[in-house]
């Protein structure tokens, strides 16, 4: 299986060049060239300023520039547009992430999810895959609602037509893209081993 150099992290460094990055960690030489032409059609700088470095799924998809050029649209969305509210939101993506056992990912949404005001009895039961049986209804039908997509690729009618008679049909359409989302950056991190920083939250072993 390819394996690429796993964590490369590029971070801003005080230049008079505006789009000046350093590595932490010596990259192959084909990452090299692709970080050089990625960085001379301005799809590097984009990355920094959503993220301020390099690191986790865009370490990888920028091996493939004008695709994260693409995805980088829709982080922006999930950030900002997204109509589900954070916490829910943050629930979708934790479950979503929770059940594609994405290290890295995981660690990062859980910092996002503190964030945003996620109760910590809820990214704890995520966590550990518990029964959402004693969240809030919005919270044990978002739950089952991922999981249940992420399991099946499917979803019982009852989970749906119970959010469905609480939101619209943009908010299911979200609810469900940022669910899948985070399930794609998962699937990209996973199979090139994209090590979770060491001080943030873990998986279970």
């Amino acid at each position: 299986m390819l394996r690429l150099p796993p964590a490369i992290c590029f971070t801003k460094r005080r230049s008079t060049k505006s789009s000046a990055f350093r590595p932490t960690r010596k990259p192959s030489r084909s990452f090299r060239s692709v970080i050089r032409w990625a960085a001379s059609d301005g799809v590097v700088d984009e990355v920094l300023k959503v993220f301020g470095s390099i690191r986790g799924p865009f370490s990888i998809l920028l091996h493939s520039p004008k695709l994260a050029e693409r995805l980088l649209k829709l982080v922006t969305f999930n950030r900002e547009e997204n109509v589900v509210e954070p916490k829910l939101r943050s629930i979708a993506i934790l479950s979503a992430v929770r059940e594609r056992e994405a290290a890295y990912v995981w660690a990062a949404q859980v910092g996002a999810a503190r964030r945003a005001g996620l109760r910590e009895e809820v990214i704890d039961l995520i966590r550990a895959k518990g029964d959402p049986a004693a969240l809030s209804d919005e919270e044990r039908d978002v739950v089952t609602y991922v999981r249940q997509l992420m399991r099946t690729n499917r979803v019982d009618q009852a989970v749906f037509d119970r959010l469905k008679s609480r939101h619209d049909a943009q908010w299911m359409v979200e609810l469900t893209e940022v669910a899948n989302y985070f399930a794609f950056l998962s699937g990209m991190v996973n199979p090139f081993e994209v090590p979770a920083p060491p001080e943030g939250d873990k998986l279970p072993s």
